[in-house]
């Protein structure tokens, strides 16, 4: 069984391209793709016009990409200094000690750059509301990231204010340089935030469109089969 074929798309800085489609049409396949999840069995990933292949996650971080999922990979009990560098912890002196304050310095820094709301660096994360958590997640992915974000439902699981929160997290980081391939279910999201719109439908590319220049009724039409 092929998950995803037929599909070519290319992302630039600074620019939001959103992937819709119904339940299995391969969106986060293709993310975990991109991710290293997966490694593709045909057809290639170019990075800045280089071919790159990932054998693990590590391989694409290496490469300057960075995932933001649902389930957002943070650590509870831990300050939130310390999931913004989960796994890059800066240490310093030949005992190679845990550099906290340097690693709360510069997450404060970045969650004012981004205008995070987050009463201090230093307090655990189960102390965060969800939109607290996922614009931690995302400040994550912009510290670490260097060309490519990728989120997948990134506000699937919030109320109404905090999603309009972490869009304007998103925005700003699209601000800043990054391209960012959005999964979404919300077309009025992906309307609010994408440049550029690609349609799947049972892992095939039906089209791009540029958000100006298309609708929501084509795009569910796109979607449903019915354009």
């Amino acid at each position: 069984m092929v998950a995803v074929e037929e599909l070519t798309l290319g992302l630039d800085s600074g620019e939001i391209v959103a992937l819709v489609g119904d339940n299995g049409a391969g969106k986060s396949t293709v993310v975990k793709c991109l991710a290293g999840v997966y490694a593709p069995t045909s057809g290639r990933i170019l990075l800045e016009g280089r071919p790159v292949r990932f054998s693990s996650p590590l391989d694409a971080r290496r490469d300057g990409i960075e995932v933001v999922l649902q389930d957002l990979a943070l650590a509870n009990t831990q300050p939130v200094y310390m999931n913004v560098f989960l796994g890059r912890e800066l240490v310093k002196g030949p005992l190679r000690w845990l550099d906290r304050h340097s690693m709360a310095a510069q997450t404060q820094t970045l969650l004012h750059e981004l205008d995070v709301r987050v009463d201090g660096s230093s307090q655990p994360v189960r102390n965060l509301s969800g939109g607290q958590r996922q614009a931690v997640a995302i400040a994550r992915a912009v510290l670490w990231a260097q060309r490519l974000v990728l989120m997948d439902e990134p506000t699937a699981a919030l109320g109404v204010a905090e999603t309009r929160r972490v869009e304007e997290v998103i925005r700003r980081m699209r601000d800043r340089g990054l391209a960012i391939l959005l999964v979404s279910h919300s077309l009025d999201q992906v309307f609010r935030l994408a440049d550029r719109i690609c349609v799947l439908r049972r892992g095939k590319q039906v089209g791009v469109r540029r958000r100006a220049d298309t609708s929501g009724d084509e795009i569910v039409a796109m979607i449903t089969g019915l354009r």
